[in-house]
């Protein structure tokens, strides 16, 4: 059989197939599945080579997976010296095959299915046992070669693959087995490192009298104080922090310790078996049946996944560093997926709870808002996300690799809920203080609509005997009309149309009166600039950020501090601008002055600070340009919005087919509750849009996140399609802006992802939705009406309480209160029943011009910022740690922003792509994190300093330096590496340096294609 994989491997590596080969290549694992299937064992490790043939075994195990659709099994191993009997104590436990006689006979690692029974199927959690035997250690055979590294890495493989290991020791006394003891305890260690957890059983070959029991403790006692002695030792080695064996594994020294009689009885070749040695068969089978109810196994996948991980880790020098086990980022990945889901729940239920108390606010039925009254409303959500996680972490078929993250991410979950109630609360009183601003505006426009109200009533009335001369009423009421709304424009001030950049040059010209007259054509835009050493002079001379390598050193401009300082200044800003809530409020000048004090404030204050430059004017002017340019579209819409609702000639002109409708019924002699009944539909519409809308874009966002392969995941997911995406387009202007602008090409790629998705899904997905709603409001409102009518008639009200119901029970749902009609008389309108039919028989109509109106162009126009389906995504996917690695500018991936512990990425990137190069050459290096840390000939200078310090003790420079978290290792992503050697030309052009000399581009990375890079991101993301 090894000669078979052997001839495979070939082949699959010229993907052709040998001149005389009967069959063709591809069907051999299959023939080799079948073999195992029937109960043949198969070779693991070809123990004459030490050598795992990974591409064979992956093919039979593929095979295996799609006959026997992929199974769950329990791997059970076996460890011990040469000619101890393991392969003869498997073979009694199992009936198994596995050579047996003196001296070396199993050589390397040989794996065996055993089928389980149907009966026992029920109580176990797998399906077959996998039997792995194994050669003996400390083989004479062996002797001259590196034994102890051979051992010690075929202990650790061998391991690392089963969930239990049985650990075979000839004799009672292990004072002997001090060398294979070390091995094992430090293949623990290895295991405890890399977070896995395999359990063992120690089992004492040829031991006579098994039955005193005294003396059995005396060796459980000796074994445990040989095992923490061995542990101290190899703890030592390994540099782990280990005192005993139980620091190491759960181990039960009672229970875990089995002690055999000799399995002859008497002298071979005459001797009969001893029926003990059967006994203890048959009591250690029946340990391993308890271990294995408690262990979910491995799926034959994952299996796989396994054993090439460990294998790729052991041809690597550093083991436990490079080993990334792909079982445990599987579950991470799981985990990440669920942890999304979980935040996007409270994210989803607090804005349906914030848009009920907005709407509240905004009726004037609630007066101020608690964060415990927000914990309350939040509290079943909460609940309900609580069980869910618990579910996960004891249920999932991976929860015993789960559960090492389930503290840390019960705690994120609990910070994500206290920051989603304290921002809403933030809001709410945002909303709260603007209400009584607004009281006035919102008083006008009701006072205009409702006088236009009364005088096209008091018009109607004479003209009552003119009612079947349609063209006489349109003429006067037209005339009527004109007069009115000019009288209405006369007495107020209409809403202009602004240019926010011209005011902001205008307050820029009065604080630098000598500002160059050409100045505001050439401002660049400060956050695409390269670098910023045209902004800054020098207080004194300084080297910035510098690597030393054999005599060479690498340096940098102060470019951290400035663009951390430039993004917090942005990320504030963005803050300010939404607070001001322009489309309820209006734009006033005033805010712009509002927004150059906080940047002039926030400028004076950093150069103030331990930095070792001061800016020119220069940065002031373009910081405060860009951040307001930047935001010019946001305000310029959010005006629109205020202009359209509130400027008199643009509202009431949009009324007036609603206010010709009224005219002509109360001419026709309509009764007083049925004008009194539309003018209620005339006034609700505004509301109903607006509130149809919200939950729409809510719906829509709902809809996005399950279905939109982008944003159906959590932040890694969407980093991993960012990253795609710059691949396929292929422009560095793109990736500089990624590398040096995270949080904003996110927010970009965000907002061009859902405007994409309802541009292809608006007539799909969107339409019905937009329906579905407006029918729900249609449905919500006609009970409010009934209910009140019948509240009416039970108290003998009148029209007032009748409204007074109406308005309440919609208050959750729509901005709509009892003012709204401040000024509309409704005396002769007590027919409750007649109300409710007009309302019933008008609102219909209402709907379907509020749907005639809803399309791609208007919906998001008509939305708030804050409501919109990219602006809500980006709040849940943006609210996270946006801090960059001061090296290489890779983000810190953790999802909570302020976040306690270390920075931290599963992947750094080469130091290069942030322009650190050789000092004195133009050599950009290619040095990427992981590994310089680990090399101890690398130097830097921090930020400021002089002192050089090494690579490998990064954290001594304190500052943003001992806040990260990076880990000597060999994770590497090919993505970038395909990235240098693609935009070689691009990056050497915008750093002004080179690859070159000491920074010259490894062979190695010129092999990846684009395809290679972009299946990397699936491989490892």
């Amino acid at each position: 059989m090894r000669e078979i994989g052997q001839i495979y491997e070939s082949c699959e590596s010229v993907q052709k197939n040998k001149k005389d080969l009967q069959v063709h290549f591809s069907s051999l694992p299959s023939l080799a599945a079948e073999m195992m299937i029937s109960g043949f064992p198969l070779e693991l490790m070809d123990g004459d080579a030490a050598h795992v043939p990974v591409i064979w075994i992956s093919a039979v195990l593929d095979e295996l997976i799609q006959k026997l659709v992929d199974q769950r099994v329990f791997v059970l191993s076996v460890l011990g010296i040469q000619s101890s009997g393991k392969s003869t104590m498997l073979n009694a436990m199992f009936g198994l095959q596995f050579a047996v006689s003196a001296g070396r006979c199993t050589r390397g690692a040989f794996m065996q299915l055993v089928r389980l029974s149907d009966e026992m199927k029920t109580q176990m959690n797998f399906d077959y046992i996998l039997v792995v035997d194994t050669e003996g250690l400390c083989a004479l055979e062996l002797t001259g070669r590196s034994t102890k590294d051979h051992d010690n890495e075929f202990t650790t493989f061998v391991v690392g693959l089963g969930n239990l290991t049985l650990i075979n020791i000839f004799g009672e006394n292990p004072a002997e087995m001090q060398d294979i003891l070390q091995i094992v305890v430090q293949a623990f260690l290895r295991m405890k490192k890399v977070k896995l957890n395999p359990s063992c059983v120690f089992v004492h070959q040829n031991v006579s009298d098994v039955t005193a029991g005294e003396k059995n403790e005396e060796g459980r006692r000796r074994l445990q104080e040989t095992l923490d002695k061995m542990t101290k030792l190899a703890a030592k080695d390994e540099v782990y922090d280990a005192g005993c064996f139980s620091d190491v594994i759960k181990f039960d020294v009672q229970n875990d310790v089995k002690y055999f009689a000799h399995l002859w009885e008497g002298n071979p070749p005459m001797a009969p078996p001893n029926p003990n040695y059967c006994e203890n068969i048959q009591e250690l089978k029946e340990t391993i049946m308890s271990h294995a109810l408690k262990s979910h196994g491995m799926m034959l996948i994952d299996l796989k996944d396994r054993m090439k991980d460990l294998w790729e880790a052991l041809l690597n020098e550093r083991f436990v560093f490079s080993f990334r086990n792909s079982l445990e980022i599987s579950a991470y990945r799981k985990l990440e997926t669920k942890y999304s889901k979980w935040s996007w729940r409270l994210r989803s239920a607090m804005m349906e709870i914030e848009n009920k108390l907005h709407n509240k606010i905004e009726n004037e039925a609630i007066h101020e808002v608690e964060e415990t009254d927000l914990q309350t409303e939040l509290k079943k959500t909460s609940e309900e996300v609580e069980k869910s996680m618990s579910a996960f972490f004891e249920k999932d078929i991976d929860a015993d690799i789960l559960i090492q993250w389930k503290t840390s991410f019960e705690i994120k979950i609990k910070e994500i809920q206290e920051n989603i109630v304290r921002e809403t609360k933030r809001k709410l009183n945002e909303i709260l203080q603007q209400r009584d601003l607004k009281k006035m505006i919102d008083a006008q426009k009701t006072h205009h609509e409702n006088t236009l109200f009364e005088k096209s009533k008091e018009l109607a009335l004479k003209l009552k005997d003119k009612t079947n001369d349609e063209q006489t009423l349109k003429k006067e009421f037209d005339l009527f009309w004109k007069h009115s709304v000019k009288k209405i424009i006369r007495d107020t001030h209409p809403i202009k149309d602004i240019d926010i950049m011209r005011d902001v040059k205008h307050f820029l010209s009065d604080i630098y009166e000598s500002a160059p007259v050409g100045h505001w054509m050439e401002s660049k835009d400060i956050f695409s600039v390269p670098n910023y050493t045209q902004y800054v002079l020098f207080k004194k001379e300084f080297k910035d950020s510098v690597i030393n390598s054999s005599g060479y050193t690498q340096t940098l401009s102060p470019e951290d501090k400035i663009r951390i300082f430039i993004t917090d200044v942005a990320q504030q800003t963005d803050k300010m601008i939404q607070s001001f809530n322009i489309s309820k409020m209006g734009y006033n000048i005033s805010r712009v002055q509002q927004l150059i004090d906080y940047i002039k404030r926030r400028v004076t204050e950093h150069q103030e600070g331990s930095v070792e430059y001061e800016f020119k004017n220069e940065f002031f002017m373009n910081l405060v340009l860009s951040i307001c340019s930047r935001a010019v579209q946001m305000i310029t819409d959010q005006h629109k919005m205020f202009r359209d609702a509130n400027d008199p000639e643009i509202y009431v002109e949009k009324k007036r087919a609603e206010y010709y409708s009224i005219f002509q019924k109360y001419c026709h002699g309509a009764t007083s509750a049925a004008i009194f009944g539309e003018i209620i539909c005339q006034k609700l519409k505004e509301p109903i849009e607006q509130s149809v809308y919200k939950k729409t874009a809510r719906d829509l966002t709902d809809e996005i996140m399950k279905n939109c392969q982008s944003l159906n995941g959590n932040r890694s997911k969407l980093e991993k399609h960012i990253l795609k995406t710059l691949a396929e387009e292929e422009d560095c202007e793109k990736y500089m802006n990624y590398i040096y602008n995270p949080r904003d090409h996110f927010k970009s790629f965000i907002r061009n992802e859902v405007s994409q998705y309802i541009t292809d899904k608006f007539s799909v997905i969107i339409l019905h939705k937009m329906k579905e709603n407006i029918k729900l409001m249609q449905q919500k409102i006609i009970k409010a009406a009934h209910e009140s009518t019948e509240l009416v008639q039970v108290n003998r009200g009148d029209v007032g309480l009748w409204l007074k119901s109406f308005t309440q029970q919609l208050s959750d749902v729509l901005i709509f209160s009892e003012k709204d009609l401040s000024g509309v008389k409704h005396s002769g309108a007590d027919n409750c029943n007649l109300l409710e039919d007009v309302i019933r028989e008008e609102l219909p109509a209402t709907m379907s011009d509020i749907y005639g109106r809803f399309n791609t162009e208007t919906f998001l126009v008509k939305l708030d910022y804050t409501f919109r389906p990219d602006e809500i995504l980006i709040d849940h996917f943006c609210q996270c740690c946006w801090v960059q690695c001061p090296f290489c500018k890779t983000v810190c991936t953790n999802t909570i922003e302020n976040h306690h512990g270390d920075h931290s990425v599963p992947f750094h990137r080469s130091i290069g792509l942030s322009g650190i190069h050789y000092d004195n050459t133009f050599n950009l290096s290619t040095h990427i994190c992981t590994s310089a840390v680990g090399n101890s000939n690398l130097y830097f200078y921090p930020i400021g300093s002089e002192d050089k310090v090494p690579w490998k003790d990064y954290r001594t420079a304190g500052g943003v330096y001992a806040d990260w978290s990076i880990t000597s290792d060999l994770s590497e992503l090919p993505y970038w590496k395909w990235f240098v050697c693609r935009f070689q030309k691009d990056l050497e052009k915008y750093y002004s340096k080179t690859f070159e000399g000491s920074g010259e581009i490894p062979d190695e990375w010129k092999i990846y294609s684009k395809q290679d890079a972009i299946e990397s991101l699936d491989k490892y993301i």
